[in-house]
């Protein structure tokens, strides 16, 4: 058949193909099939440049043609689900044409969409996929390099179609293509595959093997490219609000990490790659992107979508049948054992290329790892991964995460040590502690965590503050449940280690918020009705050249810090430590001598001053204000303490303070109305001569006393209560010590309220409490 010149136009192609189709319903014939190769190659070569001379994409695209190359296809394929070699060579071109047609082309894009050529696509690269074994395979799939390319070409040909198109992008979203792409790919080039041979790239009954040097070459360069081309489909599919892909896809994305380990990665090179060339270049810079993909899209599934999470969780300790892949094993074993490739460092290329190459592969350790935290913290499989047949030692992926912890500690600083794998496992660690038998599970043997995290290696000043995030994190949950755990802690060194650490140094704050806080945390838990935890926060270590002491560094942090939250808990954390060594006197005179040296170092008005301030700016928080009174209480049983208390009361607060409460304050502390009488309480002189905003502790009380009383509703009446009782007491114990201005303004200010305490009708005890502070007012006439 004549199939015309060469210098046919891009037009004359088009309207040949269609009068072709024609002849082909007639006579579907060998000369026929190659007419369409060759008028279907000359109209594809001359839409590689578009805006060129002859712009034929706009005119092309508004006739037949896009109908006309779904139409060929299909009398390509005939009924089969792949073309067989004898039009193979024909649908390799209709691909063509199709790909360029729609470059950068809009318009085009709707044409082949109405004309339904995408979805034929689909259904081509769906044929592929149904010859290819199940599962990921660690051999690349033989095919002809005639087929390589259609299945290329195909793919290249989505990805021109769905470049910024919403409409072909929403066809192929609804047509699952990306599970398709993804098994084809893998299949297709399995990283690190060249790695373990170059034998059965093609069938046995292959013409490529005929001249198979070239042809390897040619295929592994096809393979390449139809990698890259499927996940920048993919990527271009992507949508964050529907996620593309279910958990059949997660031993595809396991596959390339497990090219980075050994064996694969340290066996014996063929004898072919042994030696640098650009196809080994090419194959490693190949690899590298496909871990980059799968690593990347590990960690947005795992963040993004929970029945992921519950899969890979389980697959952990019930591995699956079909597959027999273990994903999350695999992502750990990566984190620990996966590694550059030594060919890398033989390629003759500059330092910056390595570097990019070694900061690539580290991004995708860190990727995998975030993966691995996130389905760490699905809190529906956390007795999976605790493995509930061996709660005893909490199961492989505990024993795991630990001894990543274990290897760290024990190596030293010149062990070249993996940081990355300490915070993996301490963020992990931290998720799963999520009731009172996890945390004594680690703390015992044969983990011992407690001894491993308070090292000086996890905590020294100069430690990395994402590792001191992923320790202090981990203590935290520790530290929550039982008071056991809390002495284990303790007695490990724990506290004295975050109090050399530097976390709570200045030079932290602008980078260690959450860090700070945290550690804040750990010591508020540790030190809760425990005073020899306690004391080991409040009293300098005995250690030379010591850091000053916790009590010390907290105070410094809670006055120049600008956060409520480290504010607030780091009072707390003192408030905790008060309660603790006030709590009762020791038998052994060692322990009772430090008992005595804390509550020295206590009664400071620095102490008094940040319990009295957290009143002031815990408003809308009465158990907040509870604490502090009852601290403020403690110390206002001492002699030395009674005077710093009262006077922490009638202070101004900081000006910082002043803003929370005046915007949730009741009714104005200078004109509270009685509940009975609807009269004013006078306010006391040193209210008169303060200016207005500068709130005092003790007007913070009294509002909060009085906020049900006037009925605001906040806080309710079983706080308000306590607080009032809590309230009551510290004031017989500050009355009961001495006299003056201080106690003069407090007794002012709080007079006609005591007084309606007193007279509670359903209130015993704050009635009671109320008449005792009373009584100790009441100079007795003799």
């Amino acid at each position: 058949m004549n199939v015309g010149s060469t210098n046919t136009s891009g037009a004359e192609c088009a309207s040949k193909l269609a009068e072709i189709i024609v002849d082909l319903q007639a006579n579907d014939d060998e000369d026929a099939w190659r007419s369409v190769e060759l008028h279907a190659r000359q109209l594809a070569d001359s839409l590689r440049v578009p805006n060129g001379p002859e712009d034929y994409h706009t005119l092309l695209g508004a006739t037949t043609l896009p109908q006309d190359l779904t139409s060929l296809l299909s009398c390509a394929l005939n009924g089969s689900s792949v073309p067989d070699d004898a039009h193979s060579p024909a649908v390799l071109e209709i691909l063509r044409v199709g790909a360029n047609l729609v470059h950068e082309h809009d318009q085009n894009r709707g044409h082949i969409l109405e004309a339904g050529f995408p979805q034929a696509i689909v259904s081509l690269l769906e044929g592929y996929a149904e010859n290819i074994p199940r599962g990921p395979q660690e051999d690349p799939l033989p095919l002809p390099i005639i087929h390589l390319q259609i299945i290329r070409a195909a793919v290249g040909l989505l990805l021109n179609a769905s470049l910024g198109y919403e409409p072909v992008k929403f066809r192929l979203t609804s047509l699952e293509v990306c599970m398709t792409l993804v098994r084809l790919s893998s299949a297709i080039y399995p990283a690190g595959a060249w790695m373990r041979s170059t034998k059965n790239l093609f069938p046995v009954d292959s013409a490529d093997l005929a001249n198979s040097s070239e042809c390897v070459v040619e295929s592994w360069n096809v393979r390449i490219t139809l990698s890259d081309w499927t996940w920048r489909v993919v990527s271009e599919l992507t949508d964050n609000g529907h996620p593309l892909f279910d958990p059949q896809v997660l031993p595809y994305l396991a596959q390339p990490l497990i090219a980075f380990m050994p064996p694969r990665l340290t066996a014996p090179l063929p004898s072919s790659f042994v030696d640098s060339s650009h196809l080994r270049t090419s194959l490693l810079q190949a690899d590298l992107a496909l871990l980059s993909e799968s690593c990347s899209h590990l960690e947005s599934l795992a963040l993004d979508v929970e029945e992921i999470r519950l899969t890979l969780a389980h697959d952990f300790q019930y591995p699956p049948e079909r597959d027999g892949v273990r994903c999350l094993s695999a992502m750990i074993n990566f984190i620990e054992q996966g590694n550059y490739p030594s060919q890398w460092y033989e390629i003759p290329s500059n330092d910056g290329d390595v570097r990019r190459q070694e900061k690539a592969f580290d991004n995708c350790k860190a990727a995998v790892i975030k993966a691995i935290v996130e389905v760490s913290g699905e809190s529906k499989e956390v007795d999976v991964l605790w493995g509930s047949s061996e709660m005893n030692s909490g199961g492989e992926f505990i024993s795991r995460m630990v001894d990543w912890i274990r290897m760290y500690v024990t190596g030293g600083r010149n062990a070249n040590g993996r940081e990355d794998m300490v915070i993996c496992a301490t963020l992990s660690l931290g998720n799963l502690i999520r009731g009172k038998a996890h945390p004594h599970i680690v703390l015992s043997p044969p983990h011992n965590i407690a001894q491993l995290l308070s090292s000086e290696l996890l905590l020294a000043p100069s430690t990395d503050i994402k590792l001191k995030h992923g320790v202090i994190g981990l203590l935290k949950h520790l530290s929550l449940f039982s008071p056991d755990d809390r002495v284990t802690l303790g007695n490990s060194g724990v506290i004295e280690r975050i109090v050399a650490s530097g976390v709570w140094d200045e030079r932290s704050d602008t980078m260690a918020n959450i860090v700070q806080l945290n550690a804040i945390g750990v010591v508020k838990h540790l030190c809760h009705e425990n005073p020899d935890n306690s004391i080991k926060l409040v009293l300098p270590s005995k250690a030379e050249n010591h850091p000053p002491s916790g009590l010390s560094q907290l105070v410094s942090l809670i006055n120049r810090s600008n956060d409520v939250a480290i504010k607030s808990e780091g009072t707390r954390v003192i408030a905790n430590a008060v309660n603790s060594v006030w709590s009762k006197a020791s038998h052994e005179e060692a322990r009772q001598r430090n008992r005595e040296k804390a509550m020295e170092t206590l009664l400071t008005a620095s102490c008094t001053d940040v319990l009295a301030a957290l009143i002031g700016r815990s408003s809308k928080h009465p158990m907040l204000i509870n604490e502090a009174v009852v601290a403020l209480a403690c110390l206002g049983t001492h002699h030395n303490g009674a005077p710093l208390v009262l006077r922490s009361l009638v202070e101004p607060l900081p000006l910082e303070v002043t803003p929370s409460v005046t915007e949730s304050i009741g009714p104005s502390s200078t004109t509270s109305v009685s509940s009975e009488t609807g009269s004013p309480i006078p306010t006391s002189p040193a209210t008169r001569n303060r200016t207005p905003n500068q709130r005092r502790a003790l007007d913070q009380l009294i509002t909060v006393l009085r906020s049900n009383l006037s009925g605001n509703g906040a806080p309710s009446p079983q706080s308000r209560s306590t607080i009032a009782v809590n309230f009551c007491i510290l004031l017989q114990y500050t009355a009961r010590q001495r006299s003056g201005k201080d106690l003069d303004a407090v007794k002012e200010a709080t007079g006609p309220m005591l007084e309606e305490f007193a007279r509670s009708p359903s209130n015993e005890d704050l009635r009671k409490a109320a008449r005792d502070v009373l009584s100790v007012w009441t100079p007795v006439h003799i």
